[in-house]
């Protein structure tokens, strides 16, 4: 192994690293508000938003990341969509994660007793006043632990920017192996670095469950 070759190259890593937090962070934003507006939609009285809510989450769920990434980088311009491939990577993965933090979000409204919410009518709270006094702070100690789990998936994925060129650890790695033909060492790094990412982010995660739980 090249360690003299890696100790070279690290700062250039260390630089995609960077960008891949940031795209992670944005794209983690942007899954949450999709999330948010997809689980409201599903758990909606109406009817049409209950389907816009269940298509959004199926459409998307149900067709891969790479092929969304590619329908909206390459194919955007041809109905009038002109993004540059970091703008394309965020939108394109944040709707992605968007329909699994959905159903994660959804999931944990559901899991609080119906009861908490008919208590709270009782009371004379309407219904979005009940759900933002008294189901959405018990619903959110159940949803931390899953939502980290998507957002470590979601920071893995960002790999898959690397099919547009976004200069991230992948896209680097790649570059790099093109130069010096040593595909061990530059995935290798760019794995640790990876993994550095997510086990902050896995602590990150496990300091707010524990927050969350104690409030």
């Amino acid at each position: 192994m090249d360690t003299e070759l890696m100790l070279k190259v690290y700062p250039f890593f260390l630089q995609a690293a960077g960008l891949t937090i940031v795209l992670s962070v944005l794209t983690a934003l942007l899954g949450l508000v999709c999330g948010a507006l997809g689980a409201a939609a599903r758990l909606s009285r109406f009817v049409i938003l209950r389907f816009l809510g269940a298509a959004y989450v199926s459409v998307f769920r149900g067709t891969p990341a790479l092929i969304q990434l590619f329908i909206l980088y390459f194919g955007g311009p041809q109905i009038g969509i002109q993004l540059d491939a970091f703008q394309a990577g965020v939108i394109g993965l944040g709707v992605n994660a968007g329909a699994y933090m959905a159903e994660t979000i959804r999931g944990a409204i559901i899991a609080v007793d119906r009861g908490q919410t008919e208590a709270a009518r009782t009371l004379g709270l309407s219904r979005w006043q009940a759900m933002a006094r008294v189901v959405l702070p018990q619903a959110a100690r159940l949803m931390v632990r899953p939502l980290g789990v998507n957002l470590n998936m979601l920071i893995k994925a960002t790999a898959l920017v690397a099919a547009i060129s976004v200069v991230e650890l992948t896209y680097t790695a790649q570059r790099y192996i093109g130069s010096t033909y040593k595909p061990f060492e530059m995935f290798l790094l760019a794995g640790v670095l990876y993994m550095a990412i997510i086990y902050v982010t896995g602590r990150g995660v496990a300091w707010l469950d524990r927050r969350v739980r104690i409030h």
